[in-house]
């Protein structure tokens, strides 16, 4: 028996304008495989050169030979554009309502051949990962990484930022305000967006062994000046001590020096027994008020440090720890001056901005 059609004139001329010009890549796959078909070229040369099977070929000559043209690119049913509009809103909720783990998959994130897998297995359902994909895409749901947020919040968060606000609205002219925190800079260096060829993924060198080094710094409320000490090795009470030594030094001319910072264990000195000590000594100058826990968004320095990783150290090329050092402070002698990128505290006096 011959594996070939015969096609009259008008089925030829449709299968053309489908192939030429359907906007369905599986239409036109069909369209391709009658007009070989018919040509009398064999299946394994159709399944080869169009990268489809032999099983495909003859799939779509039966249904040709059974009921013509219609039966291969009719129109579908309304029945079946409801049932999978129907079943298309389901997939929809669980992606963005459920999790896997819900329906009893050992994975965190959704895929289509997740899905697919629970139509199958539970509804009986059978789609390709494509229809779950284009599904996903009519709804306009895209793949791309999520923006991680803190999840627990501060029940006294109302509280705390209520009192710094008025603090610093209240700020005497011999007292000065400051948001401290502390920052890490390694040699591996963070990975962001950057032009490179298209079709050519560009490549950031890394030196292999990660160096880390660790910054402490406040930012001025009243002029947005930043202050760092000396790098250390270690993020711990020696490092936040000896910036508050700092900032004494750099504000002699204040009686009182209240430092914001977060709840970190040795910034408290309930919690910390040097930081106690210290403020046994230097408590009349050095007051140290807390931020709500797990709310980096309160303290305005974290925008200085998220400048700092996208201007300076996100895809960098130094060499060696020294070397990224020494282009942050670069960076800083550029300008150390930070416009206090917040809304949460908006009664404080306008701050001091160097153009970039």
């Amino acid at each position: 028996m011959s594996g070939s059609i015969s096609l009259c004139t008008h089925d030829r001329n449709a299968l053309l304008d489908l192939y030429r010009r359907a906007n369905d890549p599986h239409l036109r796959l069909r369209a391709h495989i009658l007009l070989l078909l018919e040509q009398g070229y064999s299946w394994a040369v159709i399944a080869a050169v169009l990268f489809t099977s032999t099983s495909t070929v003859n799939r779509w000559r039966r249904r040709f030979l059974a009921g013509g043209l219609e039966a291969v690119v009719g129109p579908r049913r309304p029945r079946a554009s409801a049932w999978s509009a129907w079943w298309a809103a389901v997939v929809i909720r669980w992606v963005t309502l459920r999790a896997p783990t819900d329906f009893g998959f050992v994975r965190s994130r959704w895929t289509c051949a997740t899905v697919v897998a629970l139509l199958r297995e539970d509804h009986g359902v059978r789609v390709s990962r494509e229809t779950v994909r284009r599904w996903l895409h009519q709804a306009d749901l895209v793949w791309r990484r999520p923006r991680p947020v803190v999840g627990p919040e501060d029940p006294r968060r109302a509280a705390k930022l209520r009192a710094i606000r008025a603090l610093l609205r209240h700020l005497p002219a011999d007292e000065t305000a400051l948001f401290q925190d502390e920052v890490d800079v390694n040699t591996n260096p963070k990975i962001g967006a950057m032009w490179m060829v298209q079709g050519q993924q560009a490549e950031v060198v890394t030196p292999g062994t990660n160096v880390k080094r660790y910054l402490a710094g406040s930012l001025h409320w009243r002029t947005g000046e930043l202050i760092l000490s000396e790098p250390g090795r270690q993020r711990n009470a020696d490092l936040f001590l000896a910036h508050l030594d700092e900032l004494r030094r750099r504000f002699r001319r204040y009686k009182v020096i209240h430092v914001i910072c977060d709840n970190a264990t040795f910034h408290h000195p309930e919690r910390c027994r040097k930081v106690r000590a210290y403020l046994s000594q230097w408590g009349h100058r050095i007051r140290l008020h807390f931020l709500p826990s797990h709310a980096p968004e309160t303290n305005p320095i974290e925008r200085v440090w998220w400048h700092l990783h996208e201007e300076v150290t996100r895809n960098h090329r130094c060499r060696d720890i020294d070397e990224l050092l020494d282009l942050i402070l670069d960076w800083l002698s550029a300008g150390s001056y930070f416009q206090i990128e917040t809304s949460l505290y908006d009664t404080a006096k306008p701050t001091k901005t160097t153009a970039a």
